[in-house]
């Protein structure tokens, strides 16, 4: 029976899922290779200040990581965190690891927009198996995001680098560390790569406004679902990108196919292990754990919302992926999703996303990422991505009942 999970996941969910991924990490390249998402992080730093400096880098973190996977996401932002870091090292008064200091709002910005956001694979998923909507799943993550980001970045970075002394690999440092005289020539503004970072997502949120404020038959309405369409979206991303950050620079059509094809060779393994995730999810529910999930949550009387956030958890930290924690939590409560009218689906999805933040460790690729980056013990590694993932996925939680709560209120008024 495991086949026919294998065969479901790999079926129509995942196949618009392994697009949509193909052309973010597209976009992703195509954004990192023109040099746009240095630009941003250099210019919020000089708007900023270098005193305000892990604002400024949560803020580029955010922006980048819409369009990027947290892997890529943190490659495309290494050069700047250890040029940042190293310029903040030369000063007498700072005390601990630069590193830690600037490197922790940026895994705790990439991490939250991984798995609260759409058009990342994770909640893509979970919108898709529970069958809801794009666009309040994205509103509704976008909010939970700030207050994960902000607690699981600066606060808890400014506690925790003083207490380290990490720093990365010398010959690493060399390689990364940006030469500005270097590359500002070469950049594109700073609108045009916050512009080809943020269109599919501006897409989405036409889409989503649209859904809310008109009519369903609307010719305005149908344009804009075709838009928000996460696919389309994408596509138009990742067209707009070569047109303005290849094409209208005088770029090289040879470079450029050779950049696209490289930007998918790491995305089979996670498309596979979204299959593997719908064939483990099979196995669950053929063995009926599902049936246990809901009969022991019967007697503890779990709220689905947090049903879904512990079920991912567990999956997740058992599991070492994130995605085969949102497969199978989202796989486990679609049969309750589609019976209980009032359950609100795209918190749903929300919570499930955020559940499979929790605790990332050996066992996750990006918790090695990390480690091997800065040039941290297996203890510094955990006291980092580890802790503050946990942090970013327990807010989410909060903000997720917080934002059901309020909904129930108003619901409750308009009755």
């Amino acid at each position: 029976e495991p086949q026919i999970g294998l065969g479901d996941a790999l079926g129509s969910n995942v196949v618009n899922i392994a697009l949509i991924f193909g052309l973010g990490a597209m976009l992703g390249r195509l954004i990192s290779d023109a040099g746009g998402a240095q630009r941003i992080a250099v210019t919020l730093i000089e708007k900023f200040g270098e005193k305000n400096v892990q604002w400024a880098v949560v803020v580029a973190s955010f922006i980048i990581g819409i369009a990027l996977f947290f892997e890529v996401g943190l490659v495309v932002m290494l050069p700047l965190i250890f040029s940042v870091a190293r310029k903040l090292e030369g000063q007498a008064r700072f005390k601990g690891s630069a590193y830690v200091y600037v490197g922790v709002p940026v895994i705790s910005a990439l991490a939250a927009m991984h798995g609260m956001v759409p058009p990342h694979p994770g909640p893509l998923t979970a919108i898709a198996t529970l069958k809801t909507t794009v666009g309040p799943t994205m509103l509704y993550g976008f909010l939970a995001a700030i207050p994960a980001m902000v607690l699981g970045g600066p606060l808890y970075g400014a506690f925790i680098a003083p207490r380290m002394s990490t720093k990365p690999d010398q010959a690493l440092l060399d390689q990364f560390t940006i030469t500005e005289k270097a590359t500002a020539g070469s950049q594109p503004s700073i609108a045009l790569g916050v512009l080809a970072a943020l269109l599919p997502a501006i897409l989405m949120l036409i889409h989503a406004v649209a859904e809310m404020l008109l009519p369903k038959d609307a010719a305005a309405m149908h344009v804009a679902s075709f838009l928000g369409n996460p696919l389309i979206a994408m596509l138009l991303g990742v067209l707009f990108a070569i047109v303005a950050l290849v094409m209208a620079r005088g770029g090289d059509t040879e470079k450029l196919r050779d950049a696209l094809g490289k930007s998918l060779k790491p995305i089979a393994s996670i498309i596979m292990i979204i299959a593997g995730g719908g064939a483990f999810q099979q196995m669950l529910t053929s063995a009926k754990v599902g049936d246990a999930i809901v009969h022991l949550t019967q007697q503890f009387a779990f709220p689905p919302l947090i049903l879904g956030w512990l079920i991912a958890m567990l999956l997740s930290v058992s599991t070492g992926s994130a995605t085969v924690g949102i497969v199978g939590a989202a796989g486990l409560l679609a049969p309750l999703a589609g019976a209980d009218p009032s359950l609100n689906l795209p918190l749903l999805a929300l919570s499930i996303g955020c559940g499979s933040l929790f605790f990332n460790y050996a066992n996750h690729a990006g918790f090695w990422m990390v480690k091997e980056s800065f040039g941290m013990t297996m203890g510094e590694a955990t006291k980092t991505i580890s802790v503050v993932q946990s942090i970013v996925a327990v807010v989410g939680l909060v903000m997720v009942l917080l934002f059901n709560a309020l909904i129930t209120v108003q619901i409750g008024r308009a009755h």
